[in-house]
């Protein structure tokens, strides 16, 4: 997180606190002293700030590590700031290059359309709707045509562009680059422009595309905008950001009682970093939670109430309950606070070798009796196909009613 000065001049109790939540679990806040006083002016003048975040519509559904920068959002929200969600169903047609290690494949305008109109509705069981502004990069981008284009792209550099660590590092391995690709932290760039931001907030991932924001709003005589990044959440096997390709998520569309036992298996550790990312409780409520563990408390009552909390979200407070009580009783008293953590390759991996390599069964036949005599559960559900094969992620596997283990296949 970025410690630098905020301000040199004394902030009043209302920046000071709205300051303290932009902080909350961010990785950097850019620059910091200039949120502050924008946050200073907010007040003093009584307009809002404008706050964009940006989600390109690249599937039709989103999981609980996105909600990470919406929870951001929600809560710069609740401050009285105006939200921008913003889909950008043209950027897409381009494809992110964050990250990546090759050219993205573009989607059809098909696909786009088809995945953008889930997206806000999904984003809603976080943001409110009444006081959240939705636009689409399509309405500036296209009117932009060839020549804004070229105009466009005379405001940055080729050799600054090679500056971005995953164009450079391909550069270096003698992988392709695209020329449309640079195109695309130019355009998101130039969102910031088309809606005149004053803070942009995305993953760490995402910090080039965001600095180029305020480079470009300042090519075009405007403020420029703050930078938030938020860091990227750990899956339920504890190690790789969640993501779909690692099985390691939770979708938000997912049903209630999948999605509260998949909280319950995180581990103990994982569980406060969650807290903190995706809880709306307040940093004081977490750290006394957090103290009457360590003074004793078992902490499944904390990974309990967070499990709920995240059920009730995005679906009900009902639906958690239920949820609970279903888990209680499918688990016959849930999963033990202390469970072995076992890695296995191999993926996809047959229940019965996996039972077999995690010492949950002397042999894999002796796995198929268990099978059989319904006295395997693979996160809650009782398995009842032998011929089951599970995909990479991790699982909280249960044999009988004692032997546990959370299981990481890979």
């Amino acid at each position: 997180m970025n410690q630098s000065a905020v301000t040199t001049s004394p902030l009043s109790d209302g920046v000071r606190k709205a300051l303290e939540v932009s902080l909350r679990g961010v990785e950097e806040l850019l620059p910091q002293d200039e949120w502050a006083k924008k946050l200073a002016r907010s007040e003093s003048t009584g307009k809002p700030l404008r706050i964009k975040l940006g989600l390109d519509p690249t599937a039709p559904d989103i999981h609980i590590g996105h909600t990470v920068v919406l929870n951001k959002m929600r809560q710069l929200q609740d401050l009285g700031h105006q939200v921008i969600f913003l889909i950008g169903d043209f950027t897409t047609l381009i494809g992110d290059p964050s990250g990546r290690n090759s050219t993205r494949p573009p989607l059809t305008p098909e696909q786009i359309k088809f995945n953008a109109e889930t997206y806000y509705t999904q984003a809603a069981k976080v943001l409110d709707p009444a006081r959240t502004e939705i636009r689409y990069n399509s309405e500036w981008c296209d009117a932009l045509g060839a020549r804004g284009m070229i105009q466009l792209s005379a405001k940055y550099t080729v050799a600054r562009m090679m500056e971005r660590n995953d164009f450079h590092q391909r550069f270096t391995d003698g992988s392709s680059i695209s020329l449309h690709e640079f195109l695309y932290p130019l355009l998101q760039g130039y969102d910031s422009v088309a809606l005149k931001s004053d803070l942009e907030l995305g993953g760490t991932d995402q910090k080039f595309n965001l600095l180029m924001g305020r480079h470009l709003q300042q090519e075009y005589g405007q403020e420029p905008q703050c930078v938030l990044t938020m860091p990227l959440l750990v899956g339920l096997d504890g190690v790789d950001k969640m993501s779909k390709s690692k099985n390691n998520y939770i979708g938000i569309t997912e049903d209630a009682n999948t999605m509260f036992a998949k909280v319950l298996s995180i581990s103990d550790t994982l569980m406060w970093d969650w807290y903190t990312l995706l809880s709306f409780k307040s940093l004081d409520e977490i750290a006394a939670l957090k103290a009457e563990v360590a003074a004793g408390r078992n902490p499944k009552d904390a990974k309990v109430a967070l499990a709920k909390e995240i059920t009730a979200r995005f679906h009900s407070a009902a639906a958690a309950d239920a949820a609970e009580q279903d888990f209680i009783n499918r688990s016959k008293g849930g999963v033990p606070d202390d469970i072995p953590d076992v890695a296995l390759s191999g993926a996809p991996l047959g229940i019965g070798a996996l039972l077999k390599q995690a010492n949950l069964a002397p042999s894999t036949s002796e796995a198929n009796r268990l099978i059989d005599g319904g006295g395997v559960r693979v996160d809650g559900g009782v398995v009842s196909d032998k011929g089951l094969k599970l995909e990479a992620g991790t699982y909280v596997v249960q044999v009988g009613k004692r032997k546990f283990a959370r299981v990481t296949l890979g």
